[in-house]
This record gives structure tokens, C-alpha cells and sequence, in this order.
């Protein structure tokens, strides 16, 4: 394995042997908090969702400048997962990881004291920047403690995702119903410091190295991604004229254009346009960025045909919808289980297959004009299945790429499966006012034909990186 290949090194360059690794059991208490730690950052982009319209009558404010609670998580979280990830290459990924829950446990504390809105709203833009280092740092050090099953590592880190999913809305609805919207951000708190104290005493350290770091690109990359999302995310706001919007969406990705010219050929390049465009991580943030927006697309989509043209109560919705994330939560360690006996690759296509199916036949049943609940049922747990075969191999050849042996790479990875899911809301709110529910689902389909198209491209290296250094 070449140098370009291996993963993060200790600070005399070397790679610590397998055998400082801790102990099965040790091993298991550490994965366990880690993905503790990764239901709680899931869980917390939308434990707020139900209860919006107890926060905005609590603060006399509108439901729409609630609806910033939620944005302001999301924006902010997704922007800061390159930089998170390079902080944890330059000062440890364990280190950064207990110090950014830490913040993320003193915000949720803050939250739940908050005084007006706009209090709120910074607490949670601060939640998500504390919440950014968890996708990262977490995905880095799991293939420490185990880096021979890393697809068992993924499918479990996917599993997690899944149950966040699907335990944000319920969890904010009950607990807010019973003790008030507060209440919510004092348990995740708790939650936080639970997992935050097992991955102090348990979780390896994962030793600092030399990580370049090169300023005007990680403000170009930044700045541009927080404006594509935000322009994607202020299409679901009606009192925002389009043309801002859409500005928003080009200055982006002309400051990411920026990004490319400034880090070409750059030696402190933030991330390596090389291993950005190599194979196996392209493929993967691709083939992730598509499964996230056919789940961003069904996440809202599927609600509101469900509440709409079917007449359900809001309470029958969710818990129908439930339906997908479980599956997805269920599927996920199989997937990896499989994957790493057959062909990481071979999983991801049928998976991307499967979206597009999924998609197709969901277009179909919701164009009707009262869509039949049973095969809607079906299409949303057969959805989550193709999910789960998608979001676990592409986590997998991400992390087995040069690009994801570093922390900013992991960061873009991620990056790019928020982007998905912020997409997919995004072309929803763009076609669901015309009532052709159907086109929402026809669009996923494309999205997923495009990824699955993209997998067999280029060709995939022999040598594989599988090894991160630790100091235990």
C-alpha cells in the first residue's frame, strides 16, 4: 500500500499494529457508543418537526420563522462536515469528536432555557455545528476498532441513521405533548453526555497528524455549499420570490467553481481534487447523494399524499411512513453482512435498481386519484430495502478510498448525502403546488438511473486501504 492510500498515521508516520487495537469487549462498548452518538445526531435534525407549531405559540412568532429551528440545524450541519472531519485528522478524531458533543450537549441545555426564537434559532445552528463532527469522526474511527469488517461497521452506522430517522418525529411529538417542547432538547442533552462519557473512557485515540489546510478554499467550498442548500432549502418558503432562490443556487456554484480552480494542483489543498474524482469515492458520494434524495423526496412527498388526496390524520400518516426508516433501519446490517461476502459494488447496483423501481411504481400509485394504501405501503417498505442496499456499500467504497481515509473526505462524503436529501425536499416543493405528485416520484427515478449509470464507471483500483492507525 502506498502512501497515497493508507489512512490517517501516527505522529511518527507509522501505523500502529493490529494488535494495540482494544479488546473484543472494550471494541463493542466503543461501537456501541458510537452509534449511540449517530441515533442522537440523526435524531436531532428532526426531533423538532412536530412540535413547530407549540414552539411558534409559545414565542407569539409564525410557523414559518419556526420552520428556521429546523434550517438553521440542517445549514449548519451540513456545511461545517469537511471541516469537522479535517479538525479531527489535525487534532485527533477522538478528541474533536468528545469536544464538539460537548458543545452539542451545552446548546441543547441552552435551548431548552431559550428566551425568544431568534435565542432558539442560534442554539440550534450551534447544535448542528456541534452534531457535524459526529457523521465524520464517527464513520472514521469505526473502521479503527474493527477495520476488517468495515462492511458489517457500515451496515451498522446505516442502521443507526435509519433509527434516528425514525425516532426524530415520534420522540418530539410524545415527549413534547407530555413535558413541552423544552423537555426535548433536556433529554437529548442527557443522551449526549451518556454517549459522551462512554466514548471518553472506551472509544481508541486516533492519533493528530500533519493535515493541510488551505483557507481560501475551505471558505469557497463553505460559502458555496451553505448557499446551494440554503437556496434548495428557501424553495419550501412561498414569501421568497424565486429569482432569490435561484440566485442563491448560482453564486453557490460559482464560489464552488472557485473551490476547483484554487485546489487544482494545490499541495494544501483542503481535499485532493484527485481523490474527490477517484473512482470508488465518486461513485459512492453519487450513488449516496441519489439514495438521499429519494429519501428527502419521500419524506415529504409521501405525508403529504397520505394526508392530502388519502384523507389521513396526521398520526395515521406517521405512523405509516414509519414504515421506511424502520425498514432501512432493519435491512441495513444484512446489507453489510452481504456486501462484504459478495460484492460491495454488485449490492450497491441491484440498490440503485431497486430506487428506480421503487420510484416508478410509487409515480404510478400516487398519480391515482385516490392512491390505494396498500401498494403505497408496499412501495415504502420495498423503499427502504433499496435504501439501505445503496447508503450501506456507498458508505463502505467510501471509506475504502484514498479520499476516505482522510477526515475532510468523510466530511464531503457526507456533505453530499445532505445534499441529497436537501435536493429532494427541494424539487418537491418545486412540483408538488401543481398537484403532479407523480413527476416528484419520476424525478428520484432519473436521479437513481443517473448513480446507477455512474457505478460502472471508470475502473475500480486492486489495492484497497484498510488500515487507520491508532494509539490505544
Amino acid at each position: 500500500m502506498n502512501s497515497a492510500d493508507a489512512g490517517p498515521q501516527g505522529s511518527e508516520g507509522s501505523t500502529v499494529p493490529r494488535s494495540d487495537v482494544p479488546g473484543r469487549r472494550s471494541a463493542l462498548l466503543a461501537v456501541g457508543a458510537l452509534l449511540l452518538v449517530t441515533i442522537i445526531g440523526t435524531m436531532s435534525n428532526n426531533i423538532v418537526n412536530v412540535p413547530l407549531r407549540q414552539v411558534a405559540a409559545d414565542f407569539d412568532e409564525p410557523v414559518a420563522y419556526a420552520v428556521l429551528c429546523v434550517s438553521a440545524f440542517s445549514l449548519m450541519l451540513a456545511i461545517t462536515l469537511p471541516l469537522t472531519g479535517w479538525l479531527g485528522d489535525r487534532f485527533g478524531r477522538k478528541r474533536v469528536l468528545v469536544a464538539f458533543l460537548a458543545l452539542m450537549c451545552a446548546s441543547q441545555l441552552a435551548a431548552a432555557l431559550a428566551p425568544n426564537l431568534p435565542f432558539l434559532i442560534g442554539t440550534r445552528a450551534l447544535q448542528g455545528l456541534g452534531c457535524s463532527a459526529i457523521p465524520p469522526l464517527v464513520m472514521g474511527i469505526l473502521i479503527v476498532v474493527y477495520p476488517q469488517q468495515r462492511g458489517r461497521l457500515m451496515g451498522a452506522w446505516a442502521a443507526a441513521n435509519g433509527v434516528g430517522q425514525a425516532l426524530g418525529p415520534p420522540v418530539g411529538g410524545i415527549v413534547a405533548d407530555a413535558f413541552g417542547w423544552r423537555a426535548i432538547f433536556v433529554l437529548v442533552a442527557v443522551l449526549t453526555g451518556i454517549a459522551l462519557t462512554v466514548i471518553s473512557a472506551a472509544v481508541p485515540r486516533v492519533e493528530p497528524r500533519e493535515a493541510p489546510f488551505h483557507v481560501p478554499g475551505a471558505v469557497l467550498l463553505t460559502g458555496g455549499a451553505g448557499l446551494v442548500l440554503l437556496g434548495a432549502t428557501l424553495l419550501s418558503q412561498p414569501v421568497v420570490d424565486r429569482r432569490v432562490d435561484v440566485a442563491l443556487v448560482v453564486l453557490g456554484l460559482l464560489l464552488l467553481a472557485g473551490f476547483v480552480k484554487v485546489s487544482y494542483g494545490n499541495p494544501r489543498a483542503l481535499i485532493p481534487l484527485r481523490l474527490i474524482g477517484e473512482v470508488r469515492f465518486f461513485r459512492s458520494c453519487f450513488a449516496a447523494f441519489a439514495q438521499m434524495f429519494m429519501l428527502g423526496t419521500s419524506l415529504v412527498a409521501a405525508p403529504l399524499v397520505l394526508t392530502g388526496p388519502m384523507g389521513l390524520s396526521l398520526s395515521q400518516a406517521g405512523v405509516i411512513f414509519f414504515a421506511l426508516p424502520v425498514m432501512m433501519a432493519v435491512s441495513a446490517p444484512l446489507v453489510g453482512r452481504v456486501a462484504e461476502r459478495w460484492s460491495p459494488r454488485g449490492v450497491l447496483r441491484l440498490g440503485l435498481l431497486g430506487v428506480v423501481v421503487v420510484a416508478v411504481a410509487s409515480a404510478v400509485v400516487v398519480s391515482a386519484e385516490v392512491p390505494p394504501l396498500g401498494p403505497l405501503v408496499v412501495c415504502l417498505l420495498l423503499a427502504g430495502v433499496a435504501m439501505a442496499m445503496v447508503q450501506t456499500p456507498a458508505a463502505t467504497g467510501a471509506t475504502r478510498s484514498p479520499a476516505g481515509a482522510i477526515g475532510s473526505g468523510l466530511g464531503l462524503f457526507n456533505l453530499t448525502r445532505f445534499a441529497g436529501s436537501t435536493a429532494g425536499a427541494a424539487w418537491v416543493a418545486m412540483i408538488a403546488p401543481s398537484g403532479r405528485m407523480g413527476v416528484i416520484f419520476v424525478g428520484a427515478a432519473v436521479v437513481g438511473l443517473v448513480a446507477l449509470g455512474v457505478t460502472f464507471a471508470g475502473r475500480t483500483p486492486a489495492q484497497e486501504p484498510d488500515v487507520v492507525a491508532v494509539a490505544a
